[in-house]
């Protein structure tokens, strides 16, 4: 069994590898998948192929009024207990977006992979996390028409990101941390401290030695 598991990867690896090297076949695929212009795959795509690919938890909940443009060549996961509420929307077509367990994603959220998403988050409301940007260096060239680039988000466990921030590409937000509402991330956040503004600073960290949060003075 595992060995027909191995081929069968393997077999999928060398036609993904095909597909990707071939510029027709590879246009002919994507418009297979997804209609012209449009983000969102294909009603068959959505029914009869990413249930095979992606992975969801026991007890995971995506609500009925959440958009899904979640597409095969790239991961989709949602850990156990999790729920996705009404109105987010969740795009992997350039990066994985990876969900941990007993995570919230709240009302009206945005999640554009890559992005990495640990156990017992909580995101609330109008959340933007985008692992991608739009090229722009040739003026020659309408924005859109230069394709992308992508950094990877990692929201590491037990943070809490208040409502409509923004965490920008390349962004690591350590371990129990909190995104005051209204933040713009556009760096690293450490581990048990409280970041508020924008661009975010750091407002609070947690003294594991005295066991308190102290707030950090600011430079001016």
């Amino acid at each position: 069994m595992t060995l027909l598991k191995n081929l069968h990867k393997i077999n999928v690896m060398g036609l993904k590898e095909k597909i990707k090297n071939n510029k027709k076949l590879k246009t002919f695929v994507y418009w297979l998948l997804v209609p012209k212009n449009q983000a969102r795959p294909r009603l068959w795509v959505q029914w009869f192929v990413n249930p095979f690919y992606h992975k969801k938890g026991k007890r995971a909940t995506i609500r009925r009024r959440t958009r899904m443009d979640v597409l095969p060549w790239n991961t989709f996961e949602l850990g156990a207990d999790s729920t996705i509420e009404d109105f987010s929307t969740i795009n992997n077509g350039v990066g994985a977006v990876q969900i941990g367990a007993r995570t919230r994603i709240g009302l009206g959220n945005t999640i554009i992979g890559p992005v990495t998403i640990g156990n017992d988050v909580r995101l609330a409301q109008n959340v933007v996390l985008s692992g991608l940007n739009h090229n722009y260096e040739d003026i020659s060239k309408p924005i859109h028409a230069q394709g992308v680039s992508t950094a990877p988000i990692v929201v590491e466990e037990e943070t809490w990101i208040g409502a409509n921030t923004v965490v920008v590409a390349g962004v690591t937000i350590g371990k129990h941390s909190i995104v005051a509402g209204g933040s713009v991330v556009t760096k690293d956040v450490p581990a048990y401290s409280v970041v508020v503004g924008n661009p975010a600073r750091v407002f609070k960290t947690y003294n594991l030695e005295s066991g308190t949060w102290e707030r950090v003075s600011q430079k001016k």
